[in-house]
């Protein structure tokens, strides 16, 4: 049975860096992450005129009864053929991965805290805590380096729906962590105590041996 950790916390916020960072200081073999992101809902019988208007931070924009099946099935120790999805194009991409069961699985998304069937499946629940002005630069930088948009669209979507989904879903689902981590990836201290837990579970977790 793998220990589920899950990471939440509002765009930017340094969830992404937190998963990142406690998969790196565990051996390959006993850590797989799940992003919440790659369950985005395929919207490719859209246009790009279409796509841009949809509200990708709400709750039913992904498919989170699939990320919850796929998080079953590992944890019964069979391997999951997991989406990928395009930001780009708002689309799915043709290709999946496989991910093998592991003794600690890390679940990370904006909204993983918001759905009680998938709260459930987690031993541990991390909320990772950043000031809104951080988290808000941090988007945009990303959105432009990496997603192909620019100031204006980034804008338009942190005043339509960015920011309307994060005080509405994302903020309130902190009360359901067990654990608060301010500043993401910058808490080194955090970051310690949470890796040396995990070395615990995996010490002692017969699929590790």
């Amino acid at each position: 049975m793998s220990f589920v950790i899950g990471i939440a916390g509002g765009t930017g916020s340094g969830k992404t860096t937190i998963a990142r960072a406690v998969a790196a200081a565990l051996a390959p073999e006993h850590v797989a992450t799940l992003e919440h992101d790659w369950y985005y809902r395929d919207r490719s019988e859209l246009s790009l005129e279409e796509k841009s208007q949809l509200n990708f931070d709400h709750p039913d924009s992904l498919e989170t009864s699939l990320l919850i099946e796929h998080l079953r099935v590992l944890k019964s120790g069979r391997a999951v053929e997991v989406p990928g999805y395009d930001f780009k194009t708002h689309a799915r991409t043709v290709d999946t991965r496989r991910i093998e069961p592991k003794p600690v699985l890390i679940v990370e998304g904006i909204l993983v805290f918001v759905e009680p069937a998938l709260r459930e499946l987690m031993n541990v629940k991390i909320f990772v805590d950043t000031d809104a002005d951080i988290r808000l630069m941090r988007r945009i930088r990303r959105d432009i380096e990496h997603r192909g948009r620019t100031f204006q669209q980034i804008r338009e979507q942190y005043y339509k729906t960015v920011r309307p989904m994060h005080l509405a879903f994302v903020e309130p689902s902190k009360r359901w962590a067990d654990v608060l981590i301010p500043e993401g990836g910058n808490n080194a201290v955090a970051l310690d105590l949470v890796t040396s837990r995990l070395r615990e579970v995996i010490a002692q977790s017969p699929n590790a041996r």
